[in-house]
């Protein structure tokens, strides 16, 4: 059970209700008016609780469980311990998220401008919206309906946010638009200037950045991370995209709609990322280039080139995975020699 001081929970549901908020089927001799208080992991799961099996890993614990009801895909029911009930769904993760949103809604913003906040008397508050103490509304701001502005963060001066956003504590945002249901960690950094000098012997002059971010609907951005304003073009943010913590992504950076870019990525100027492309963690990609839609970057790769849509690719400078794969067998193999030619 998750900690109630941090966690409020809804439900019981039965499993009629679990199945159809899931998409889910219920097995044969499953009791649709059974109910279910709460999700839980396989080990820890009891017979009033729900877990799920995605991993064939996880068989062995799935067979064990406690769990009074389970998600799982038709292929692996067979493994079910006596007296489970069974969900049964092709793709039970996902299943699983609707049914955890379920138990545990989001909370609602408490309408209002807290003490100690500071609202610009031209900024626009939507109807619903929360402003927690200490966030600073610059001039000409919009807030749109039922937002979030948590404690201390500054949202800059004509800089516009959709419907539903939560913006976390001590976030700055300058020089953007963002979408409806955007969803901004702690300590996020938008609109600042992208890193763009004329270099010179004599020294350095500062390129003014005159673009601005675009953010799309249904966007996650985590703890601190950094997306820099275009430097005249914009730098945008596709629909639905995910960035995990301390990412940096630079001026004029175009991100397609649903793609997924882990912790420590670092994506130079002017790159295009097609949609649903995705990135492990620290993978660096130099400036100017195009990757394509579904491509696909291993964790810690430097990226140098383009990559083609599909493609995957993995090590530093990165190649495609099958022969990044025989790279590192082979260095594999001549270290071993070199270790026998020693003894």
């Amino acid at each position: 059970m998750a900690d109630p001081r941090f966690f409020e929970r809804a439900g019981p549901f039965t499993l009629a209700e679990l199945a159809t908020i899931a998409g889910a089927k219920l097995a044969e001799g499953a009791d649709p008016g059974k109910r279910v208080v709460d999700v839980a992991p396989l080990e820890s799961a009891g017979p009033e609780e729900l877990s799920f099996l995605d991993n064939r890993r996880y068989v062995d614990a799935f067979a064990k469980s406690r769990a009074g009801a389970c998600l799982v895909d038709p292929k692996l029911a067979d493994r079910a311990p006596v007296g489970m009930a069974l969900l049964l769904s092709p793709a039970p993760y996902h299943a699983y998220a609707r049914i955890a949103q379920a138990f545990y809604p989001d909370p609602k913003p408490i309408a209002g401008v807290a003490a100690g906040a500071i609202v610009d008397p031209s900024a626009i508050i939507g109807e619903g919206a929360m402003i927690e103490a200490g966030a600073v509304i610059g001039p000409a701001a919009e807030i749109g309906a039922r937002c979030r502005i948590g404690a201390n963060a500054v949202i800059g001066a004509g800089v516009v946010i959709g419907e539903d956003c939560r913006i976390g504590p001590t976030a700055t945002l300058s020089h953007c638009r963002i979408g409806a249901r955007a969803i901004l960690h702690p300590g996020v950094r938008i609109g600042q200037d992208g890193f763009g000098f004329a270099m010179n012997p004599k020294g350095h002059v500062k390129v003014p950045q005159l673009g601005r971010v675009i953010v799309g609907d249904d966007v996650e951005i985590g703890a601190n991370s950094t997306i820099d304003r275009g430097a005249g073009p914009d730098t945008v943010i596709g629909d639905g995209a995910k960035i995990d913590n301390l990412v940096q992504i630079a001026h004029n950076v175009r991100i397609g709609k649903g793609c997924i870019i882990v912790a420590q990525v670092g994506i130079s100027g002017s790159t295009q990322v097609d949609d649903l492309a995705a990135f492990g963690g620290q993978a660096g990609i130099t400036g100017h280039l195009k990757i394509g839609k579904g491509a696909q970057i291993a964790a810690q790769s430097g990226v140098m080139r383009d990559v083609a849509p599909g493609e995957t690719v993995g090590g530093s400078p990165a190649v495609p995975m099958r022969s990044w794969l025989k790279q590192v067998a082979l260095l594999g193999r001549l270290a071993e020699r070199k270790d026998a030619n020693k003894g």
